[in-house]
C-alpha cells in the first residue's frame, strides 16, 4: 500500500522531471508536416467512426482516443500493444505463458483468463468484424489507417462483449492509383522485420492490394535446461484486399488474412526457490535425465526459465471478409459485412513450476485451443433534416474448444495438503455459441448547439457446454496422449444457456462555442454468462449450472474542445459505473489432495469511479507535447467467494470476501507525456524527434493479493529520431524503447505452498530495446 499512496503523489512530479529531462533531447512531432500538425492539434478534424458513421472527434459522445498510421509509425510502434503507453486507462499486454494472445482492461474492466469458451470483456474490431477470442490477436501494425480505442460501454453499437470497451483497428482503403511501401527494420536482439504494402488499379472500378510482414528475432532471454530460446519472436502475417466500384454508390470489399507464429512459449520467471521439500533423493524428469529438484534455483535473469517443458509453440489465425455498401440516396446508406475468422492454437503446454521436474506442469495434445466463427450484420445508416443513425441486425454463430492435462508429479503424502504423486487431472470442453441482435442508435440535433442521442441493442445469446475432467493415475492422460488411468471422474456434462439482455445509451451534448463540446451520456453494457471449462463437478457441483452474465451501468460527463487558436486541444471525462456480476477466474488446492479446484463465479458487484484527460499542446509550429493522465477508484462492494468446508474438507461454502480483494489489471494512476520537435531540412527533408514517458502505479495480477508478482509502480522512456525526405519516398528511424530498462512484470500464475512447489512465476514485459528502420514508398 505505501507504494500505491506515493504514486498519486507522483505523476505529475514524474510527468514533469521527463518533460526538462527530454526536452534536452529533443522530441519528434504529432506535427509530421505542416498537414499532419493540423490533423493532429485539431481535434475537429480528426476523422473518427465510433459511431460507425465518419464524424470529427469533437462531435462523438464517447470517451476515445485514436492513433493514426503516421502517428504509430513515427512512434516505433510494432504492435497494438503500444496504446497502452498512450491511452489513459487502458491495460493492452500479451498473456502469461503466450506470445500472440491479448490481455485487455479499459477501465478494470476486462479479461486476463483466454480460456477458450470464456467471453473477453473489451471488444476488438478488425474493420468492423469482430475477433472473438483473444488468440492470435496481438495485431501487428500492418496496413493500418489508425486505430481507436473507446473507453467505457459501447453495447448498442458494438453489442458483443463490450463492456469495458472496444479497440477499433482501420486497415487503409486503396487511393485508385499504384502505392508501395517497403520496410526493413534491424534491432537489438537481431531483429530483422521486412514489411511490404500496396495496391494497383486494375480498372477504374477494380483494385487490388495487399501487404505482408516477416518478423524474427531471438529471444531476450534462455531456457537454461534446454538451450532454447525465450521471449523470441519468429512469425508472419500477410493481407490480401480487392475493393470494387463499379459505380459511385456501390462499393466492394474482399479481404482475406492470415497470421502464422511459431515464436518459442515464452515461460515466466520462477520469484521464488523450489521448497527444499522437493529436493531429496534424485528423479527422473521427462527427459529421462536424473536430477533433484531443488537443484534449480532461482534465475537471475527475468526472461531465463529452467522449465522442462513447452518450448514449441505455433498459434494460426486467419480469416475473410466481404463488405458491400451501396449509398441508395443521400439519406440511406445500406451495408453487408460477412465474415468467418478460424485459429488454431498448437503447444507442448506451460510449465507452472519453471523447473525440469513435473511439480505442475500443464501438458497439452496437439491442439490446445481450436476456434472458429462466421458473423453477419446489416446496416442501415439513416440521415434526414437533423437526425443521423442507424439500424441493424448482427448473427454470429461461432465455436471455442480445448484440453490440456495438468500433472502433479512430485506431490508426496509427507507435505500437507500436497496431492497424490503421479496425478493427472485431463480437462477438455467445447462451447458453441449463437448471438442474435437487433440494435438501433440515433443523433438529433434539438438545436444548432444540442444534440440529443440515444440507441438500444437486444442480444439473445445462446451456448451449449461440453464439460469433461477427470483424475488420472499417471504422467499424462489419453487426452495429451499419455497413458494415465482413470481413477476419478470429476466432470462429465452437456448443458444449454440462453441469456438475453436489452442494453440501452442516451446521452446530450451541447457545444458551448464552435470549437468546444460537453456531453453527459449513459450507457449500458452486456457480457454473456457461459460454463467453466474447468469446473469441477465433485467439488462444486453447481459448476454443471454455468454462470451468469456481468452488466454494467455507466454514467460519463466529458469536454473536447480546442483553445488558444487551436494551440491547444483538449479532452477529458469523469465517470462512475456500477458493475455487476463480475464474472471471476481463481484456482485453489482441493483440501482433499486431488488436485486444483478451479472456479468462474459472478462474484458481486463493485463501483469504479475515475477520470481521463488528453491531449496536445503546440508551443511553437515545430514543438508540441502530447500528454495523457488515467485514474481508477475501483472496489468491490461485495466478492461472494468458495472456500474450504471445514465440515467437509472435499467440498466448499461461499463467503463474502471483499475486504480483502481488489482490481486486477488496473492501476490507479497510469499516464503519458511526450515533447516532439519537427525541424524541416527544406530539400533534405525533415527530422521528427519524440521523447517519451508513461508510468503506471501498483497493478495486481489477480483479484486477490499476490505481493510476490503484483507490479509496483514503474515508468518506461521511449525516443524515436526519424528523417523524412522532401519527396516523402524514403524515411529512415531509429526508435529506442524501455531506455530505463525497466524490468515489469505483465503477468503471473500463483500457486505458492509446499502442495505445488511455490509455484509463483512472474511473466516480463519487454527490455530495453533499439530499432532501425529504413522505409521506401510511393
Amino acid at each position: 500500500m505505501t507504494v500505491n499512496k506515493s504514486i498519486t503523489r507522483q505523476p505529475w512530479l514524474a510527468a514533469a522531471s521527463s518533460m526538462l529531462a527530454l526536452s534536452f533531447a529533443g522530441t519528434p512531432a504529432l506535427a509530421q508536416d505542416s498537414a499532419e500538425a493540423d490533423t493532429v492539434s485539431d481535434i475537429d478534424t480528426i476523422v473518427v467512426t465510433a459511431r460507425r458513421r465518419d464524424e470529427s472527434l469533437m462531435e462523438v459522445p464517447i470517451a476515445m482516443s485514436t492513433q493514426s498510421a503516421e502517428q504509430l509509425d513515427l512512434r516505433g510502434a510494432a504492435d497494438i500493444t503500444a496504446l497502452q503507453r498512450t491511452t489513459p486507462n487502458l491495460t493492452l499486454q500479451v498473456s502469461r505463458g503466450t506470445n500472440s494472445t491479448l490481455t485487455t482492461f479499459i477501465r478494470g474492466i476486462g479479461q486476463q483468463d483466454p480460456l477458450w469458451g470464456f467471453e473477453p470483456g473489451v471488444g476488438l474490431y478488425v474493420d468492423d468484424v469482430y475477433i472473438a477470442r483473444p488468440q492470435g490477436a496481438i495485431l501487428d501494425i500492418l496496413d493500418v489507417e489508425r486505430i481507436e480505442v473507446l473507453r467505457g460501454p459501447q453495447g448498442t453499437l458494438y453489442g458483443r462483449n463490450t463492456i469495458g470497451g472496444a479497440v477499433k483497428y482501420v486497415t487503409a482503403k486503396m487511393k485508385g492509383e499504384p502505392t508501395f511501401r517497403a520496410r526493413a527494420n534491424f534491432g537489438s536482439y537481431g531483429q530483422h522485420d521486412f514489411i511490404f504494402a500496396g495496391s494497383v488499379p486494375l480498372t477504374d472500378t477494380l483494385s487490388v492490394g495487399g501487404a505482408f510482414g516477416l518478423y524474427n528475432r531471438n529471444g531476450y532471454g534462455e531456457n537454461l535446461y534446454t538451450g532454447a530460446d525465450t521471449n523470441n519472436k519468429d512469425a508472419w502475417s500477410g493481407r490480401l484486399s480487392v475493393e470494387f466500384s463499379p459505380t459511385p454508390d456501390l462499393f466492394f470489399r474482399a479481404s482475406a488474412d492470415r497470421t502464422e507464429d511459431t515464436s518459442n512459449a515464452n515461460h515466466g520467471h520462477r520469484e521464488a526457490a523450489v521448497p527444499a521439500a522437493y529436493a531429496g533423493p534424485p528423479i527422473t524428469v521427462p527427459f529421462g535425465i536424473n536430477v533433484p529438484a531443488g537443484a534449480f534455483p532461482v534465475q537471475e535473469g527475468v526472461y531465463d526459465t529452467w522449465a522442462g517443458l513447452g518450448d514449441f509453440n505455433k498459434v494460426v489465425t486467419e480469416g475473410i471478409s466481404f463488405l458491400a455498401e451501396w449509398t441508395v440516396n443521400e439519406t440511406l446508406t445500406l451495408k453487408s459485412i460477412t465474415a468467418y475468422r478460424d485459429g488454431v492454437t498448437t503447444t507442448e503446454g506451460i510449465d507452472f513450476d519453471g523447473t525440469p521436474a513435473p511439480i505442475l506442469d500443464i501438458a497439452a495434445p496437439d491442439t490446445v485451443y481450436d476456434d472458429n466463427q462466421f458473423s453477419q450484420e446489416f446496416q442501415a445508416l439513416l440521415s434526414f433534416g437533423g437526425v443521423n443513425g442507424l439500424v441493424g441486425a448482427y448473427y454470429l454463430d461461432a465455436s471455442a474448444s480445448g484440453g490440456y492435462d495438468t500433472i502433479i508429479g512430485l506431490g508426496a503424502s509427507a507435505i500437507p495438503g500436497a496431492p497424490t504423486p503421479n496425478l493427472t487431472q485431463g480437462t477438455s470442453g467445447t462451447v458453441d455459441t449463437k448471438s442474435y441482435a437487433l440494435f438501433a442508435d440515433f443523433d438529433v440535433d434539438i438545436t444548432d448547439r444540442l444534440s440529443l442521442s440515444v440507441g438500444g441493442r437486444w442480444t439473445r445469446d445462446e451456448k451449449t457446454g461440453v464439460v469433461f475432467k477427470a483424475n488420472y493415475l499417471g504422467l499424462g492422460s489419453p487426452l495429451s496422449g499419455g497413458n494415465g488411468i482413470q481413477i476419478q471422474l470429476l466432470t462429465d456434462y452437456t448443458n444449454s444457456l440462453t441469456f438475453e439482455e436489452f442494453t440501452p445509451r442516451a446521452s446530450l451534448s451541447y457545444a458551448l462555442t464552435d470549437d468546444m463540446n460537453v456531453y453527459a451520456a449513459y450507457s449500458r453494457g452486456f457480457k454473456s454468462g457461459g460454463f467453466d471449462m474447468r469446473g469441477d463437478a465433485v467439488a462444486t457441483p453447481d459448476t454443471v449450472n454455468g454462470y451468469e452474465p456481468e452488466t454494467v451501468d455507466s454514467y460519463e460527463l466529458g469536454l473536447k474542445g480546442a483553445f488558444f487558436e487551436n494551440r491547444l486541444t483538449l479532452a477529458t471525462a469523469i465517470f462512475h459505473a456500477s458493475y455487476n456480476g463480475q464474472q471471476v477466474t481463481s484456482q485453489q488446492v482441493n483440501a482433499t489432495g486431488s488436485g486444483v479446484v478451479s472456479f468462474i463465479d459472478n462474484v458481486g458487484s463493485s463501483t469504479i469511479k475515475g477520470l481521463e484527460i488528453e491531449g496536445t499542446a503546440r508551443f511553437t509550429d515545430a514543438l508540441s507535447a502530447d500528454f495523457g493522465l488515467g485514474f481508477i477508484d475501483a472496489e468491490f462492494d461485495e466478492y461472494l467467494a468458495y472456500a474450504p468446508n471445514p465440515s467437509a474438507p472435499s467440498a466448499y461454502v461461499i463467503t463474502d470476501v471483499a475486504d480483502s480483494r481488489q482490481f486486477q489489471n488496473t492501476p490507479k494512476w497510469n499516464g503519458n507525456f511526450a515533447l516532439n520537435y519537427r525541424h524541416d531540412l527544406g530539400d533534405n527533408g525533415s527530422i521528427n524527434i519524440r521523447g517519451g514517458m508513461s508510468f503506471r502505479s501498483l497493478s495486481s495480477m489477480f483479484e486477490t493479493p499476490a505481493p510476490e508478482i503484483d507490479q509496483e509502480a514503474y515508468q518506461l522512456y521511449d525516443v524515436s529520431v526519424v528523417w523524412t525526405s522532401a519527396d516523402d519516398s524514403w524515411r529512415v528511424g531509429v526508435h529506442g524503447r524501455n531506455l530505463g530498462n525497466e524490468k515489469y512484470r505483465t503477468g503471473g500464475y500463483y500457486f505458492p505452498g509446499l502442495a505445488f512447489g511455490d509455484s509463483i512465476i512472474g511473466f516480463y514485459g519487454p527490455p530495453r530495446t533499439v530499432t532501425a528502420s529504413l522505409e521506401y514508398r510511393f
